[in-house]
């Protein structure tokens, strides 16, 4: 299983702070894409991924027991 966090704008587009998905393997990219269409999370296109505490790109690979951080842009003043 992968966890999911989510913060900001996600975390409430999604209802909730964390995901846990029944998944052995993907990439970053398929991560996105499961995110926007399962959950409808299109934020995540502009997010930054972070893997175990790990800034990742999109062509590197999550395993199962990973800890997966979703960060959106944020802004202020």
């Amino acid at each position: 299983m992968i966890e999911v966090l989510l913060f900001a704008q996600l975390q409430e587009d999604a209802g909730t702070d964390r995901l846990t998905l029944n998944i052995e393997k993907l990439s970053v990219k398929q991560l996105r894409k499961k995110l926007m269409e399962t959950y409808n999370l299109q934020q995540v296109k502009e997010s930054m991924v972070a893997v175990n505490e790990v800034y990742a790109l999109d062509k590197e690979w999550i395993q199962s027991g990973d800890t997966v951080a979703i960060i959106p842009p944020v802004s202020g003043g």
